[in-house]
């Protein structure tokens, strides 16, 4: 089907194309569209999922692998697509304001956009800073980066302490096509590596990040006249400095009157609905669950998606939702040393090993598999 790009009116909006919506869509495929009229904002033709990133950084796939067609999965659901991006939403008057200054209108709302970046606000301003977010673009970004960078020995700072910052550390210092690979330093910051999971798991990843030759710095950094400085020191030399320090929230939904939590982000309750509006859902990075504490993670992003399709068929079909997303006592984190092996955190457990890695590539092929 193809793209749209006028005002008009919608009894769904699907507003971004995140992981929680792309089940939506695949729910639409199998099950039939729930409403006359629907249609998808987003200003990409594919979503990146996020897991598949530090495995294209260091050549164990294309960049082409862990791209979900949000352009084939709209006419496959009889979804319109609107290349686009919001702006501005005007949750009583039930309508969004594009780029452009086109509006769109609806009866029922889903927004998944993803957060935005934020490692200028909390490090500080400098041409060497490079944000993981907006994960859509991020290849891309490196890659520019990297050509004008390459044909030197580079020293690259991966700052955050979680998941998402040890791969990219791992995934830095096996970059394809640097040569002499890059020396990468880690800095996790005063809440040190991996404060969210097991003693025994990061024993695992301080060893491996010492076989890599990747040094561990746990302390805060900030950019101060285009330098990284940590605990008071400057650490130099340093040609980029990668923050993967999460998302923050755009500003949109709040100027527009959706409440939100202190730090911006939708607030929905344990139906996925915005608390102040519930004719209007969101998930992912962009939202906040009020009834309970659920991390901004792509795993809980995934789980959440057949639960947002259930809810969202229920309000077109009248009725009211009833589905809820309940995490599990312990999420699985599988990271990739980007050398054969992943190192793996169930609760206090761990583990590593080219199983891991195994285990890991056949949990992505299935989610990537349901949209092919």
């Amino acid at each position: 089907m193809s793209s749209k790009t006028g005002p008009d009116t919608f009894d769904l909006l699907l507003i971004g194309g995140g992981h929680a919506q792309v089940a939506v869509l695949k729910d639409w495929i199998d099950n039939g569209l729930p409403v006359e009229r629907a249609a998808l904002i987003d200003p990409a033709s594919h979503a990146r999922y996020s897991g598949t990133v530090p495995g294209i950084i260091s050549g164990q796939h294309d960049e082409t692998h862990g791209l979900v067609d949000l352009a084939n999965l709209c006419e496959r659901a009889g979804v319109e697509r609107i290349e686009d991006r919001v702006v501005a939403i005007d949750p009583d008057a039930r309508n969004v304001t594009l780029s452009g200054g086109e509006k769109a209108s609806f009866t029922i709302a889903s927004i998944d956009t993803g957060g935005v970046g934020r490692a200028s606000d909390v490090l500080g301003s400098s041409d060497k800073l490079l944000d993981v977010r907006p994960i859509g673009g991020f290849i891309a970004r490196w890659r520019e980066i990297a050509s004008e960078l390459g044909g030197k020995p580079l020293h690259i700072a991966v700052v955050g302490g979680g998941a998402g910052g040890v791969e990219l550390a791992f995934a830095m210092r096996n970059a394809k096509g640097m040569e002499p690979a890059p020396k990468v330093a880690l800095i996790a910051g005063n809440d040190g590596l991996l404060p969210t999971l097991g003693s025994w798991t990061r024993g695992l990843v301080e060893r491996e990040l010492e076989k890599q030759g990747i040094p561990l710095i746990e302390h805060n950094a900030v950019l101060e006249s285009g330098a990284l400085s940590v605990d008071g020191q400057r650490l130099e030399p340093v040609d980029l400095v990668i923050a993967a320090i999460g998302s923050g929230a755009p500003a949109w939904p709040e100027e527009g009157g959706l409440a939100t939590d202190p730090h911006g982000f939708i607030a929905v309750d344990r139906f996925q609905r915005s608390t102040s509006h519930p004719h209007i859902l969101a998930s992912g990075d962009v939202a906040q669950r009020l009834d309970r504490f659920v991390p901004h993670a792509g795993v809980h992003a995934v789980h959440t998606g057949p639960v947002l399709a259930a809810n969202l068929r229920a309000m077109a079909e009248g009725t009211a939702p009833d589905e809820t997303y309940i995490p599990r006592p312990a999420s699985l984190f599988l990271m990739t040393t980007c050398r054969g092996e992943a190192i793996m955190a169930y609760g206090w457990l761990g583990g590593q090993g080219a199983w891991a890695q195994r285990w890991k590539e056949a949990i992505d092929k299935r989610w990537l598999d349901q949209y092919g």
